[in-house]
């Protein structure tokens, strides 16, 4: 990052408007002496202000003193952001004799990055949604390569190898690949007890188990993508693994069999039933208005039976979604059904990457910087204490304890998925960006009735095809 960085010069403007405020430009001579209370207040509040500035002010000095180069980092306003940086930033910081890390909190981090990033200015170290997201960038030269740090600290050894070729663009390492996730089915065991319903093992098994859950007035799925509408891509992502095979998606995306092929069709339509059904939160126009809170408070309370959603939630489920204020009911959860019954398939994904600014005056610092975030140690800490899935690096057994046991039955289910190759692929780790896009905004017509499976999937492999042409498909593992 630059020095004379965007927040930088801001907050140097802010400065200089109090300035200027203090100087008491603003008011006529014939204006009365303002002496009330409020005004009292706002003197105050000023006061306060620009002493907290001073003293940010004096902590750069100091570590300026003490040798250390400082680089920025930009989190976002909640507490989970809060808790990873108190348990990974703050220890780097208080461990580190080279480098300090500048937090800056922002309301939505990706948006306020991506335009910051493309205009030669931004934090040091940032994160994007995941690796298609790192092509993009790397095409507009805004990223620094990694490649001299993959070396100087180790990372081949210490991250999955399918894991870092993720962060590969024509070979080279552009980004480190964080929170391995999935999606998984977190059903609500109490209800189930209760019902005597049985887990599913194949993709027909399942679709019989929602439609006897909907006979009973409860609603199979719950579902919605009010407040992320790329939400859609989880369930058709699903639908393709888990009905035409991973083996056959990872032929589709390595341009050996097209997108129109027969296994897809099948997937997308089955994907439509369950929609056409009602079976997803009781029909579209409740898919489409539901809050995430509402439709996991519906799952805790035994109003919902069912929830398709990825490993990252894991964190809330038993504080809000199964708590004593939607009734205290038990769950557990399932791997995702596959169209045969055998070996269980999780669709693996980045939850986000992490890169260096290519406009970085602190490479080497930002690099350790990386190295301590992706250690097993605060990969291990973070899962712990924030409930922040772990990248995909080497963590010795026994380094996570005290959580939940089905939260790490799930974790450890994963982990020797990946091992025996028995995987698929999440859409939004492993399909171009424009292709990416598609799948979630386009299915819905499909839903709506405007065009069907086949036309939405020969739109999406027309697409597809462009990407694949141009050399923008991002690193597919090997089966």
């Amino acid at each position: 990052m630059k020095k004379n960085s965007f927040w930088q010069i801001f907050i140097l403007l802010l400065s200089l408007m109090f300035v200027l405020a203090a100087c008491g430009g603003g008011g006529t001579d014939d204006a009365p002496a303002a002496d009330d209370s409020s005004s009292e207040e706002a003197d105050t509040s000023d006061e306060e202000m620009e002493e907290e500035m001073e003293e940010e002010a004096m902590d750069v000095e100091e570590m300026a003193e003490d040798g250390k180069a400082t680089i920025e980092v930009w989190i976002g306003q909640t507490e989970y952001a809060s808790c990873v940086k108190e348990t990974i930033i703050d220890s780097f910081n208080e461990q580190s004799t080279t480098t300090f890390v500048e937090t800056v909190a922002l309301e939505d981090v990706w948006g306020s990055a991506r335009p910051a990033i493309a205009a030669g200015e931004g934090p040091d170290v940032f994160t994007t949604p995941g690796p298609s997201f790192v092509f993009e960038l790397v095409q507009a030269g805004s990223l620094l390569s990694l490649e001299e740090f993959k070396d100087t600290f180790g990372w081949e050894d210490s991250f999955a190898e399918f894991a870092l070729n993720l962060g590969k663009v024509d070979g080279e390492l552009y980004s480190l690949p964080d929170e391995l996730e999935t999606l998984v089915v977190y059903y609500n065991k109490t209800l189930f007890d209760d019902m005597g319903w049985e887990v599913p093992q194949t993709v027909d098994e399942l679709h019989a188990l929602a439609a006897e859950i909907d006979a009973a007035g409860i609603i199979p799925f719950a579902h919605a993508n009010a407040e992320w509408r790329p939400a859609n891509e989880w369930h058709v992502g699903n639908y393709l693994n888990h009905v035409a095979g991973p083996d056959k998606v990872h032929q589709a995306l390595t341009g050996q069999v097209p997108w129109t092929d027969p296994d897809f069709v099948l997937a997308i339509d089955l994907l439509n039933e369950a929609q056409q059904n009602g079976w997803y939160m009781g029909g579209l126009e409740f898919y489409y208005t539901t809050t995430f809170d509402d439709f996991h408070a519906m799952l805790g309370s035994g109003e919902a039976a069912m929830n398709i959603e990825g490993t990252w939630a894991a964190d809330g489920i038993n504080n809000t979604w199964f708590s004593e204020e939607t009734g205290g009911n038990e769950w557990d959860w399932f791997p995702m059904p596959t169209r045969n019954a055998g070996e269980a398939v999780f669709d693996i994904g980045m939850g986000n990457t992490s890169s260096i600014n290519g406009n970085t005056e602190h490479p080497l610092n930002a690099a350790e910087y990386l190295d301590w975030v992706f250690s097993a140690e605060m990969q291990a800490a973070a899962f712990v204490n924030c409930g922040k899935a772990p990248a995909p690096v080497v963590i010795p057994e026994g380094t996570i304890t005290g959580i939940d046991p089905r939260i790490a039955n799930m974790f450890e289910s994963i982990s020797s998925s990946v091992v025996a190759g028995e995987y698929g692929y999440t859409t939004w780790t492993f399909w171009p960006p424009k292709s990416d896009v598609y799948i979630y905004e386009e299915i819905e017509k499909v839903w709506a009735g405007d065009i069907t499976s086949e036309e939405y999937l020969t739109g999406l492999n027309d697409l597809f095809q462009e990407e694949l042409a141009a050399g923008e498909i991002p690193p597919i593992p090997d089966r």
